[in-house]
């Protein structure tokens, strides 16, 4: 069994980087920092790994589940996950470079598009998590009352 509270304030980092990041981007200057950067690519990381950790724990115990609807639930979120992670590989294929961690952005307003839409999509997926999968992985694990 996983900490729910530790996934929260790991989507809560999620969340707060992406609205600061959406502020920053804003400026074109700003997108070309040092910082902007950094911040960019802590954004990626803790996405990757948020996604990751739902792949090989979470969904793994709810397949596991008799109830054909907590089956469906872990079939829904694994197929939503995959299809994240290939329009979030496109995206940091079209706008950044990893090995010396910066963007490249030729085109400043279809750049801030493409990364609003990005962040909407993960925060739609979190809002998902916290309205339907942890409610369940907390009934699955007994901690409906600590909720």
């Amino acid at each position: 069994m996983y900490d729910l509270k530790q996934l929260t304030e790991q989507t809560h980092k999620i969340s707060e980087l992406s609205r600061v990041l959406s502020y920053l981007i804003q400026d074109r200057l700003i997108c070309d920092t040092e910082i902007t950067c950094h911040l960019f690519f802590e954004y990626v990381e803790k996405v990757t790994a948020h996604m990751d950790l739902g792949e090989q724990v979470f969904y793994k115990d709810l397949l596991k589940q008799k109830d054909q609807q907590m089956v469906n639930l872990a079939s829904n979120f694994l197929n939503g996950a995959s299809e994240i992670k290939r329009v979030f590989k496109q995206y940091l294929r079209k706008w950044c470079n990893h090995k010396q961690t910066s963007l490249k952005i030729k085109d400043h307003a279809v750049f801030i598009q493409d990364t609003e839409d990005m962040f909407d999509m993960v925060l739609k997926r979190i809002q998902d998590e916290h309205e339907r999968l942890y409610p369940t992985l907390r009934s699955i694990w007994g901690l409906d009352k600590a909720a």
